[in-house]
């Protein structure tokens, strides 16, 4: 079975100014024969990234939100597995990081000018729109 794990983080509750502290989301997935291997896989990767870099600093608490359990990845239709929304403008910038690893974080700084993201200061490029 593939498992997804989605988590909620708090890193940096130490600090007293609230813009050094964070708080995010993140995604492990593996292939595992049961749920029991798969949680304790995901306990084990997080603590590796605790270890080995600087994904989740200082006093840091990280909650399971849900697993999901697939039998095989589709391949005629793509499957949503994670969407969110949350109220008012984006404003904070936030770190963001694609396939980190103990060799690369490959982090990047997500902004917003005007409701249009940037990444590390550059301007991203419009994929779709829908206008009413």
């Amino acid at each position: 079975m593939i498992y997804i794990g989605n988590f909620l983080h708090t890193t940096n509750q130490q600090e007293e100014k609230e813009e050094e502290r964070r708080h995010g989301e993140f995604h492990l997935v593996i292939q595992a024969d049961s749920r029991r291997e798969a949680l304790d896989r995901f306990e084990s990767r997080i603590q590796g990234f605790r270890e080995s870099s600087s994904l989740f600093e200082g006093e840091c608490r990280i909650f399971l939100v849900q697993v999901l359990e697939l039998d095989e990845i589709p391949r005629q239709q793509p499957v949503m597995t994670h969407y969110q929304s949350i109220i008012g403008d984006p404003a904070m910038p936030y770190i963001g990081c694609a396939n980190p690893s103990d060799q690369a974080e490959k982090c990047r700084i997500f902004n917003w000018k005007e409701n249009k993201p940037e990444v590390d200061g550059q301007d991203t490029d419009l994929f779709m729109e829908f206008t009413s």
